[in-house]
């Protein structure tokens, strides 16, 4: 080919790519799910000047063990005073009690935790059909009062734009924490050297994002960029986290990032190939491919048992050295439970109630829909999900009971789970 017909066709490809980029960054805008409308009247109260919750048992969520009957008083959205007022099954001497407030909630026969923090929520999904409403009020209404946002899949600045007004308590919503995927919403494309990942984090601390949440086989997962990212983000108190797709993972796995600085791992992906001590690569079926779901979903729940196996010297050394590198994992164990016993995911009596019939339509078998992988789901595949949650949960326990951090995800909205 002659030189300058390269250069044509160099031309023809930035200027394909250059489409290619706008192109997706519309298709975003369009697939971005319904905002949440403002708070209407009597959606929620307070702050108050001085909120009594009266006669609760207590999980203060540090440890401890029950306790009740107590007294909380809350100033100006603060806790005050948490005082024991009595003994269970006795009367409460009103004079040990705290003084009245502006408000009170009598709490008796009623526990009182600290509000959930789900670290793997998404947003709504335009594929789901769920607007962004029916998520948040189906978080408020379990307790979840904190979400992280991994990826920010309707678009970084509509995210944005939703963290701020929840804050500003606009509207019925969690507290949001945004994690954005290096490359999205700028204009230079995919982070293709270290140089450019150093500049993606510059650009998304100053759009506010609050960390990144690193995921898929393309370039971000060679070690120098990869580091360079971690490296910069560190720098400037971002927050990071990572889904190993097992199309990256031979280049890059959990034990590996951990020591270049990422904070923490959503799933499993990653885990099981750090305590590999046969192999690098895991055994794949021939005809395995990553795009057909079935395959991908049915041969994750394999992987475990290729792993180094409990007690062992491989399992012990990268559970400790991730404990020491303060890594936190974040284990969606609800999110599989359909692949070890679908029959009961599916039949789950809350859908008549809660699940939007589109939300039912995206779980069906499909050949597009993330997660939607029952078409040909067998006993067999069940059995080996069983045992891959037996390894995987083994090695989360070990993890806490030794001292790491382990946090609550859940990923609602696939597989059944509304």
């Amino acid at each position: 080919m002659s030189r300058l017909a390269s250069k044509s066709w160099f031309v023809v490809l930035l200027f394909a790519f250059g489409v290619a980029v706008v192109f997706a960054q519309t298709q975003q805008a369009q697939r971005s799910v319904t905002p949440a409308p403002d708070r209407k009247p009597g959606e929620g109260e307070g702050p108050f000047e001085r909120l009594v919750i009266r006669g609760a048992t207590m999980i203060d969520g540090a440890g401890a063990p029950p306790m009740g009957p107590v007294d909380i008083v809350i100033e100006n959205n603060r806790i005050k005073e948490i005082k024991s007022v009595g003994f269970p099954k006795v009367a409460i001497k009103e004079s040990s009690r705290p003084a009245k407030g502006v408000k009170e909630i009598d709490a008796t026969g009623m526990y009182v935790l600290p509000g959930l923090v789900d670290c793997h929520a998404h947003i709504g999904g335009f594929a789901q059909g769920t607007p962004a409403e029916y998520v948040y009020k189906l978080w408020m209404a379990h307790g979840v009062t904190t979400i992280r946002d991994p990826g920010s899949g309707n678009g970084v600045d509509w995210t944005l734009g939703e963290r701020e007004r929840s804050a500003k308590n606009q509207i019925v919503a969690p507290r949001i924490f945004v994690y954005v995927r290096p490359g999205a919403a700028w204009d230079k494309g995919q982070i293709t050297t270290p140089e450019l990942a150093r500049e993606y984090v510059r650009w998304a601390k100053q759009k506010g994002a609050d960390g990144f949440k690193i995921i898929g086989g393309d370039s971000i997962f060679d070690p120098e960029i990869l580091g360079a990212l971690l490296d910069e983000a560190k720098k400037l108190q971002m927050g990071s986290t990572t889904h190993m797709a097992q199309t990256g993972v031979v280049r890059t796995n959990v034990i590996q990032a951990a020591r270049m600085g990422m904070g923490s791992m959503e799933h499993w992906y990653g885990l099981p190939e750090s305590l590999f001590a046969d192999r690098v690569v895991q055994d794949f079926p021939l005809d395995y491919n990553y795009n057909d779901e079935q395959h991908r979903f049915g041969q994750a729940g394999r992987l475990w048992k290729q792993a180094a196996p409990p007690g062992s010297k491989k399992w012990d050394d990268v559970m400790d050295e991730l404990i020491k590198l303060n890594f936190t994992i974040d284990p969606t164990f609800t999110i599989y439970e359909a692949s070890r016993d679908l029959m009961r995911a599916m039949r789950a009596e809350w859908h008549d109630r809660y699940t939007l019939p589109s939300l039912w339509k995206f779980y069906q078998p499909s050949r597009e829909a993330h997660g939607s992988y029952w078409f040909y789901w067998t006993t067999q595949d069940e059995v080996e999900w069983k045992n891959n949650f037996r390894l995987w949960m083994a090695f989360v326990n070990d993890v806490e009971n030794r001292g790491g951090r382990v946090t609550t995800v859940s990923e609602s909205g696939f597989i059944y789970k509304t």
